[in-house]
């Protein structure tokens, strides 16, 4: 009587592991989906409580009207925006040259030793709390520049908008760092054959290949100035206004009111009216909209100017 050996269960190991595979895919399927519930939820809350308000205010007289003061249900849009558009711009002066520069300096001459500690540097920045920043800009900002001769007030949009512009240099030139690093050495190396310089290669060659990563490096940078809240709610005052364009160099140093520090105030008002209450709303579905569509444009034209190399 012969007795066999019972083999190994062929059929139940491929069969476990394609359980085990159709688990982890419903499991990140499931942290996908939950990512855009949240979104949609965001949204459709926004746009509930916006309604709501645009029920009681003409959408037109918020979105043309000139001035914005709760404790008389005057509600425009155009002072709020003055300020998120003075921050954006003067922010953008200081932080997308000066980003583009570093990203330039890292991925074009700094040694692999001098990358290594100017890179973390960068970052650092990125990881500073922005009240701090607000902070250091009322204190230390606003006065070194009143002692050169500024007439800058106590909250002033210059102070806040530097802060805001040191604060985004660190996107700027990690996302440009990694599209310039990303451009095929073949490229430089046939600038170099033609006898170009290392100046020449980086701003002729380099540069242009990256020309996709850099703009959408800017326009990200961009949406994130223009969401900062923190630093504006401490350093650039609580005045709603319209910019001044008979004098614009004034603008930079009075108080404005940015549309997310309008939203700041109106929520931590000790009472505010239903009215009040739901313009936060409307004020935060504006800003989610713009800095919606920036990064629609982001998409596009990096889509549109994307090097593909092989």
């Amino acid at each position: 009587m012969s007795t066999e050996m019972p083999g190994p269960n062929i059929t139940s190991r491929p069969s476990g592991r394609a359980a085990r595979e159709r688990m982890y895919r419903y499991v990140l399927l499931l942290c996908a989906a939950a990512s855009i519930l949240v979104t949609v939820s965001i949204v459709v809350l926004l746009a509930r409580d916006a309604i709501t308000f645009f029920t009681l205010v003409n959408p037109v007289d918020f979105f043309t009207g000139t001035e914005f003061l709760i404790s008389r249900n005057v509600y425009g849009l155009l002072p709020l925006l003055s300020g998120t558009l003075l921050v954006t711009v003067i922010s953008a002066v200081i932080a997308l040259p000066t980003g583009v520069a570093a990203a330039v300096y890292l991925s074009e001459y700094a040694s692999d030793q001098m990358r290594s500690v100017l890179k973390p540097g960068l970052e650092i920045l990125a990881g500073i709390p922005t009240v701090v920043y607000g902070i250091f800009a009322l204190v230390y900002v606003t006065p070194f520049l009143q002692t050169i001769g500024l007439p800058v007030n106590t909250f002033n949009i210059l102070s806040a908008s530097i802060m805001v512009g040191i604060m985004i240099i660190p996107m700027v030139s990690s996302l440009s760092e990694d599209a310039m690093s990303s451009v095929p050495d073949s490229l430089r190396q046939a600038g170099y054959g033609m006898g170009a310089t290392k100046f020449e290669v980086t701003t002729g060659v380099v540069v242009p290949a990256a020309a996709s990563g850099i703009f959408s490096s800017f326009i990200l940078a961009l949406s994130r100035a223009i969401g900062e809240t923190m630093i504006v709610v401490v350093a650039a005052g609580s005045r709603p206004r319209m910019l001044n364009l008979s004098d614009p160099l004034a603008n930079l140093f009075q108080g404005y009111q940015p549309m997310t520090a309008a939203m700041v105030q109106i929520n931590s008002a000790d009472s505010v009216s239903q009215l009040g209450f739901t313009s936060l709303f409307a004020i935060g579905l504006t800003l989610f909209v713009i800095t919606f569509l920036l990064n629609l444009l982001s998409n596009r034209i990096a889509a549109r100017y994307r090097e593909e190399y092989e």
